[in-house]
Parts: structure tokens; C-alpha cells; sequence
């Protein structure tokens, strides 16, 4: 069983930056793609970042692409993601989430490709 934890989230006025990390209890964080999610009230959890697991592939919607960054440091067990220009619209829960996977260059962008998800960390951005 993997666990999962995300911290830096916060209120952020819009034009703003964050960055997000997450932590995986799994020493073996290598053998996982990884990725964020964020779900706004009233919506869908939606796919905001994936990364194989060796860093090498990334991939992102064009809702973030150009201002969300995603990295990892496998000898920390840990994901980022580095989000600037802040949008309004960008407040959600985000959540980051790990896929057992063989491939190293897997980067998964539905949910279902996910086995571990972590509790969410809170998002909010001002006008």
C-alpha cells in the first residue's frame, strides 16, 4: 500500500505561483508513473499533469500547459508541481495519484490508469 501526501497548497492571488509536492511512502517510487488531478465544487476531478517514471515524458491539457510544471526526484519519493500564472479558475482540490506500471515511459491521463491517490490539498486563487 502506497501512501500519499500533498503539501504547499494555499490562497494565492491570480498571477501567482505554487508549488505542490508530494510524498510517497513507497521507496520504490521509481517503479510508479505519477500525476495531479484537481477537482473544482461542483465538478469533476479533472487530469492536470502526469510524468513517467523516470521523468523523462510529461504531459499536460492545454488548460495548464505553458503554466503547470510537473517534476519528480525518485531519490525523495517525491512528485511536484510548480504552477504559475495563477487563474481563478484554477482553485480546486488537487490531488496527486501513482500507477504501477512496467513502462518507463507511461504517462497515464485517466483515472482508472491510477492505483494510489493521495488526500488532496487545497488550491484557492483570487481575483
Amino acid at each position: 500500500q502506497v501512501q500519499l501526501v500533498e503539501s504547499g497548497g494555499g490562497l494565492v492571488q491570480a498571477g501567482g505561483s505554487l508549488r505542490l509536492s508530494c510524498a510517497a511512502s513507497e521507496r520504490t517510487f521509481s517503479a510508479y508513473a505519477a500525476g495531479w488531478f484537481r477537482q473544482a465544487p461542483g465538478k469533476e476531478r479533472e487530469f492536470v499533469a502526469a510524468i513517467s517514471r523516470n521523468g523523462g515524458n510529461t504531459y499536460y491539457p492545454d488548460s495548464v500547459k505553458g503554466r503547470f510544471t510537473i517534476s519528480r526526484d525518485n531519490a525523495k519519493n517525491t512528485v511536484y508541481l510548480q504552477m504559475n500564472s495563477l487563474k481563478p479558475e484554477d482553485t480546486a482540490v488537487y490531488y496527486c495519484a501513482a500507477a504501477l506500471t512496467s513502462n518507463w515511459y507511461k504517462i497515464p491521463t485517466v483515472e482508472y490508469e491510477y492505483d494510489y491517490w493521495g488526500q488532496g490539498t487545497q488550491v484557492t486563487v483570487s481575483s
